[in-house]
């Protein structure tokens, strides 16, 4: 029994692999100019010169890129915490026991993350993702592969007939989130609980799932650990990654920054699927682009490499911060800026916010502290097993 689970002092790892913590790190800056955007509810937040160029960027590299790079993250991370139940002497049955503990306290982390916060939620995805999906941890990487494969055509597909299906009975195939136009707070949680409760398993189905999957076989082979072993493929997959994504998003980017005329609304739902379903090659190609850039500093970490790696290393914890600070700023039972903010300012929040937790984060490191949350996901997921979480 490991009596130091769950404590909040870390102890030294100097063996901890730096392109997951990195790549978790970095992307936090992503997922929070996404999730900023996300809580305007103006009528048009793209007013200006400036919120052109910050629409234009974020749509092309940043919205739906982020999200899918942190699901091939967390099916990695779901290897490793195999890996060690087997090395401290445990089974597919310890393991698999670890896992679905694992998963029903992300769940609840991610219901009232969503009740309290923000709906459309990742914590209670990758939580469900657990729960129903642990078992292809044990199949062949032909079965991984030929899954993720088919879900990702079941996605794509399921995704273009429902824009469809809504564009033609008069909406624009957009996701709609009522609660965060809400004025009062309890009726605007009991509208995020319903809002969860739907996009929760859409979010697994159309976006995380087949990144889970190709987080499982990357991390067989330890891609994002030893990346010097396998550049030539992380180098293809970078370039061939973020091309497609540029590729495929830059049409609805432009539309989304008022550069092209405006399309009909079936034809501007049909960039909008394109455009998402580009996120997963430009998940991975973000993934090899960290990977290789961790390879490159594995020696000389610098201090905003650093900095980066402890906010990845307690992603759960600054992800968290986000939703609260967003909370406050943006939504209309608090200061409001919501309604009357613009791209820029967004991002503007967006990009303060992610600083703020990056000097949280490397303040946390120099003490040698883990990240509130990933202490409480700690001591309920390992109390009362034999297991060690990682250092």
């Amino acid at each position: 029994m490991n009596h130091d689970v769950g404590s909040p002092r870390a102890a030294p790892s100097p063996a901890r692999s730096l392109a997951p913590d990195l790549a978790r790190g970095f992307m936090l800056l992503f997922i929070a100019l996404a999730n900023a955007q996300f809580f305007l509810i103006g009528p048009d937040p793209v007013r200006t010169v400036a919120d052109q160029a910050v629409a234009l960027v974020q749509s092309t590299l940043v919205n739906g890129r982020a999200i899918a790079l942190f699901a091939l993250v967390f099916g990695y991370g779901m290897v490793r915490i195999l890996e060690r139940v087997r090395a401290q002497g445990g089974g597919w049955v310890q393991a698999r026991v670890l896992l679905r503990r694992r998963g029903w306290v992300l769940l609840a982390i991610g219901f009232v993350h969503a009740a309290l916060f923000l709906p459309v939620d990742i914590v209670g995805t990758y939580g469900l993702a657990v729960l129903v999906f642990v078992g292809l941890l044990r199949a062949g990487d032909r079965t991984l592969l030929w899954t993720a494969g088919l879900v990702a055509a079941f996605s794509a597909a399921l995704n273009t007939a429902l824009v469809v299906l809504l564009t033609s009975g008069g909406g624009d195939g957009s996701i709609s989130a009522p609660s965060l136009s809400q004025e009062v707070f309890r009726l605007a949680v009991v509208e995020r609980v319903q809002e969860w409760l739907l996009y929760t398993p859409i979010t697994l189905l159309l976006v995380a799932l087949p990144m889970i999957l190709l987080g499982v076989w990357a991390g067989r082979r330890r891609l994002l650990e030893e990346p010097g072993r396998h550049r030539a493929l992380l180098v293809r997959t970078a370039v061939i990654g973020l091309g497609v994504a540029v590729a495929a998003g830059l049409p609805d980017a432009l539309a989304g920054a008022h550069l092209v005329p405006e399309a009909s609304p079936l034809t501007a739902a049909l960039l909008a699927v394109a455009h998402d379903l580009a996120g997963w090659p430009g998940g991975l190609g973000w993934a090899a682009v960290l990977a290789l850039v961790a390879w490159r500093w594995r020696e000389r970490r610098g201090p905003v490499v650093r900095a980066v790696s402890a906010v990845g290393e307690r992603s759960l914890t600054c992800y968290l911060a986000q939703s609260v600070v967003f909370t406050l700023v943006f939504a209309p039972y608090a200061a409001g800026l919501g309604a009357t903010l613009g791209a820029t300012g967004a991002a503007a929040v967006a990009v303060a916010t992610w600083s703020c937790t990056v000097v949280l984060a490397e303040a946390l490191r120099r003490t040698g502290r883990r990240g509130p949350a990933e202490v409480l996901l700690r001591r309920l997921t390992y109390a009362r097993t034999r297991h060690s979480p990682a250092p």
